[in-house]
């Protein structure tokens, strides 16, 4: 029995991981040394919640987000929430071929490897999910979060001073109101609790055909997914904190901190070379994680949206729309990288652009989810309690008032 409930939680937490979030962590590293790590805390509590909000309303509903969202407030707003989705999943899944680029030009730095492995990775994928059942998706991303622990050796490796670390991870220090610190952290936010891991976990629990009853393990389940996500973060943070900061501090123009390929060859002379081999391992990792769950997340989303078939497993011609969208979303973006890779410097904006974008546009889907696990016509004696609205509310203000101070910073020039 727990076999059949465990994964949804762990998958959608572990996906938050990807590209965009290996590079992001490790900039907040290099930047601030253990400074941010406080925001792991707090950014557990909120996943936690957000997720466990949303696989709940799958138990209780039996439907994915976009159906609940379309069902309950039509379609002008269902197709607003698809829109804001598709762009900020797109640019999510261009990170992850990014990243796999990324990291495969830590061993080749030639062209050969990005033509090469780029679409082959993407082909490996597209026909893992159009041909394979969910049982079979979801037994491959569970065996790929065991490989996220590569980042603990990375960080033991680079030899911490581990009371220093401890210690920031519950006290912040110094605090900078300027753009580069609230920039760093709606990077750091953006990349912990996306719009796309909230219709992924509501649409996989629903999948499973999880009911009520069987609930309180798949609570579980989520719960320790949000853990973990961040307990894998922290160790990037430390890994590239230990190592890189104290040159980056002395002379940024050194480190490349927008490249997560340069980062892993960076941690070589400092922590050692199985070190960094490690931290490319799991860039490479965590980069066909991402490319998996992105595209299955958007498909999800849209076919519900519009009330068509919407679940892996199925044939081209059983759940056409699902396969196009997968289709369109990692031909696309493999191409992208490709084409636009070649450009110096580019990857990394390729990377950490959708931390940003999904943490300016995480509080509308938060919205919309809000009020829909609070309508008691849904989900009866399984709405939100006190706290849990406290937890959700507090996070969609924060994220808007961060996104509103990044804006304005930026338009007065930093």
């Amino acid at each position: 029995m727990l076999a059949l409930i465990v994964g949804p939680g762990i998958i959608a937490a572990n996906a938050d991981n990807d590209a965009g979030g290996i590079l992001g962590y490790s900039q907040a590293g290099v930047q601030y040394r253990y400074g941010l790590l406080w925001i792991l805390v707090l950014s557990t509590i909120s996943l936690g919640v957000c997720q466990e909000i949303c696989a709940r309303m799958a138990a209780v509903t039996g439907k994915g987000l976009a159906d609940l969202i379309r069902e309950e407030y039509g379609v002008k707003v269902s197709l607003f929430a698809m829109v804001v989705l598709f762009i900020a999943n797109f640019a999510t899944t261009v990170s992850e071929f990014a990243g796999i680029t990324a990291a495969i030009e830590m061993f080749n730095s030639s062209s050969v490897g990005r033509l090469v492995i780029v679409p082959l990775v993407a082909l490996v994928v597209w026909y893992l999910v159009t041909r394979g059942s969910y049982k079979r998706v979801e037994k491959v991303l569970l065996y790929a979060s065991f490989l996220y622990l590569t980042y603990i050796g990375a960080a033991i490796l680079s030899h911490p001073q581990w009371p220093h670390v401890m210690l920031r991870l519950f006290y912040p220090g110094h605090i900078t109101v300027n753009h580069d610190y609230i920039f760093m952290i709606i990077n750091v936010v953006g990349t912990t609790i996306t719009p796309w891991g909230q219709f992924y976990i509501q649409s996989s629990v629903r999948d499973k055909g999880i009911r009520p009853s069987q609930y309180r393990i798949t609570r579980i389940d989520v719960l320790f997914g949000a853990f973990f996500t961040n307990f894998i973060a922290f160790f990037i943070i430390v890994a590239c904190g230990a190592t890189l900061y104290p040159i980056y501090i002395h002379n940024p123009n050194v480190v490349d901190i927008n490249d997560a390929g340069t980062i892993a060859l960076a941690l070589k002379p400092l922590a050692g070379k199985m070190a960094a081999i490690l931290f490319a391992l799991g860039l490479f990792n965590a980069s066909v994680f991402g490319a998996i769950t992105v595209p299955v997340s958007t498909a999800y989303a849209i076919t519900e949206s519009l009330g068509w078939e919407s679940t892996l497993g199925k044939r081209a011609r059983e759940a056409p729309i699902f396969t196009l969208v997968l289709t369109l979303l990692m031909a696309g973006a493999a191409a992208t990288v490709m084409i636009w890779g070649r450009r110096p410097d580019s990857l990394g904006m390729l990377i950490i652009l959708p931390n940003i974008v999904g943490g300016m546009l995480l509080p509308i889907i938060l919205v919309l989810m809000q009020l829909l696990v609070n309508k008691r016509r849904l989900m009866g004696d399984f709405i939100n309690s006190k706290s849990y609205n406290t937890v959700a509310w507090a996070t969609i203000i924060v994220l808007t008032v961060l996104s509103v101070i990044l804006v304005v910073t930026q338009l007065k020039g930093g």
